[in-house]
């Protein structure tokens, strides 16, 4: 989302339908969060990402994007890198998305592979030194074990506990503990340990994001779909309506994204006793 942006006055003065109108006729595929530029913004993690990602592709001669969305971040990254890996492949599942970071990333010699997110990885034991990932939807420590090189590293910034939870118990109500609780970091640190991981590195910070009209929310809710799954707009017509007067007489509807930074890696075979 963007970084650091205020509504504008035309925005506050448009109706309600027309807004939401808006939100719900904007294409949502890709990560591309360039259209929220004034509508919505969203504080960025400190450790920077996609530069960080750069870095380490520049050091990798396999490299393994999972779950690439639109093919954005690793198409930033790459371009960022200071050398390209001689092998850079890319999963997705989504068939739009699919199309569209083969689009995007065929100029950088990337091959997108479309693979559904619970499906095992089509790769061979050791086929690449370093994965990256975005975002996943859920990480599969045993697959992303299982394709990383003895030394290789998996690098990636995953959604945190309760991310964006004011906004979704604003539609779904109070959430219970276990909901609230998943994608604990250290329940994703004993899970990539459990996989044969070393987790290096494990950081988790919480970042303010405003919603400035409700156009932003729907074409949030329908671009992040697991925040309220199944929404559209007839189906939670009074609770949008509510928030629409609740950002007109308040201001912008604040919200906190949880996210943390993973690094772990594949250990080297022990040496073997004399």
């Amino acid at each position: 989302m963007a970084a650091d942006h205020r509504t504008t006055p035309s925005a506050r003065d448009t109706t309600y339908e027309a807004l939401v109108a808006e939100g719900a006729r904007v294409p949502t595929e890709g990560w591309d969060f360039s259209w929220f530029e004034g509508r919505a913004t969203e504080a960025r993690p400190s450790w920077g990402y996609a530069v960080s990602m750069a870095e380490r592709l520049s050091r990798a001669s396999a490299a393994l994007d999972v779950q690439t969305g639109g093919g954005e971040v690793l198409g930033f990254a790459l371009g960022k890198a200071g050398r390209r890996p001689p092998l850079t492949v890319a999963t997705e599942g989504w068939p739009p998305n699919v199309a569209k970071a083969t689009a995007l990333l065929r100029p950088h010699g990337v091959a997108v592979v479309a693979v559904a997110e619970d499906d095992p990885l089509p790769f061979a034991d050791g086929a690449f030194d370093l994965v990256v990932s975005r975002h996943p939807v859920r990480p599969h420590w045993a697959e992303i074990a299982r394709v990383l090189r003895p030394g290789g590293t998996y690098f990636a910034q995953h959604v945190g506990p309760a991310s964006v939870f004011e906004l979704v118990e604003h539609f779904l109500g109070p959430q219970p503990e276990g909901v609230r609780g998943a994608r604990d970091p250290e329940r994703e640190r004993a899970d990539a340990e459990a996989a044969g991981l070393d987790v290096v590195d494990l950081r988790a910070e919480r970042l303010r994001m405003e919603f400035h009209d409700i156009g932003a929310v729907v074409h949030f809710l329908r671009k992040v779909v697991w925040m309220v799954p199944g929404f559209t707009v007839e189906a939670y017509e009074p609770r949008l309506r509510a928030l629409h007067e609740r950002i007109r007489a308040d201001g912008p509807f604040v919200a906190h994204s949880t996210r943390h930074l993973v690094e772990a890696r594949k250990p080297e075979p022990s040496a073997r006793p004399m």
